[in-house]
């Protein structure tokens, strides 16, 4: 085996033993597209030996900022169009209803990476249901990575990363040019509530939940991890909630509890023997 491999089985054990996150073993050009920056701006001339250094002193902060960065991952605004038209057309309508004698709701994305989702959300929300202005709507988004939810709360995004996914109408009604970026405008930020959180460790920062964004997250776990996400989200889902996964993910085989829901645009799951 290479020292490169050595090395890469090494960053793959740090990120599982810190996230959970499974790291497959021919996917070491991660180090190199993730770490080159890391390395260079702490002070080692390559890789190898930022990765020599780590294996050789306690678990310190530059261990978590490695594991940040491997753990970066694709995200856009709306993406996929399908769940958020179905939690417009057919989530949020019945909760609101059912949800009429207190007005509360409460919405969670995890894993929200530099919070394209949870705006996302949070402009479906201003834009298709006013009413809820009166309501107290906690749209609460968590990520493991302190740098991505640093750059979520500044919300300031890129030509390219406002293109993937926004019409130039949503830009520029929810959005304000600064410099060469954009920045979302004030009222938009101010609905989510960003918190760090390890998928492992306890939940216990979050409320009874109606909504969960779960989506392309657990396809980075194992069976046994994924099963340990899906109790949690049990505890956590009322029971007339709603759970979105991603595309390619499922609870099939995983968690009984669950059955999937296919509306009319989009896949979606939910508690069994709940209400419709």
């Amino acid at each position: 085996m290479t020292q490169r491999a050595l090395d890469f089985n090494y960053l793959r054990t740090l990120v599982f033993e810190q996230s959970g996150v499974v790291l497959e073993a021919h996917k070491d050009y991660l180090a190199e597209l993730h770490l080159d920056k890391l390395a260079t701006q702490t002070g080692f001339e390559s890789i190898a030996a930022f990765t020599e250094h780590l294996k050789t002193i306690p678990l310190s902060t530059l261990h978590t900022q490695a594991v940040e960065a491997l753990l970066i991952s694709e995200t856009s605004f709306f993406r996929d169009h399908y769940p958020f038209e179905a939690l417009c057309t057919s989530i949020l309508p019945p909760l609101i209803q059912s949800r009429s004698s207190n007005r509360m709701l409460n919405i969670w994305s995890a894993g929200c990476s530099t919070g394209q989702e949870p705006y996302s959300i949070a402009m479906l929300i201003r834009e298709s249901f006013p009413e809820l202005a009166n309501w107290t709507v906690r749209l609460i988004a968590s990520d493991l990575s302190t740098r991505s939810l640093d750059r979520a709360r500044q919300g300031i995004y890129s030509n390219l990363e406002i293109n993937r996914g926004l019409t130039p109408v949503m830009r520029d009604r929810y959005f304000h040019k600064t410099g060469q970026s954009w920045q979302i405008n004030d009222d938009i930020r101010q609905m989510v509530e960003f918190q760090q959180l390890n998928l492992l460790h306890s939940w216990d920062t979050l409320p009874e939940l109606d909504v969960i964004f779960l989506r392309n997250v657990l396809i980075y776990f194992n069976s046994d991890t994924k099963q340990s996400i899906l109790n949690k989200v049990q505890r956590y889902l009322r029971e007339d909630g709603f759970l979105f996964l991603g595309s390619g993910e499922t609870t099939f085989y995983l968690d009984p509890r669950f059955e999937a829901v296919h509306g009319k645009t989009s896949l979606y799951h939910r508690l069994r023997n709940s209400s419709q």
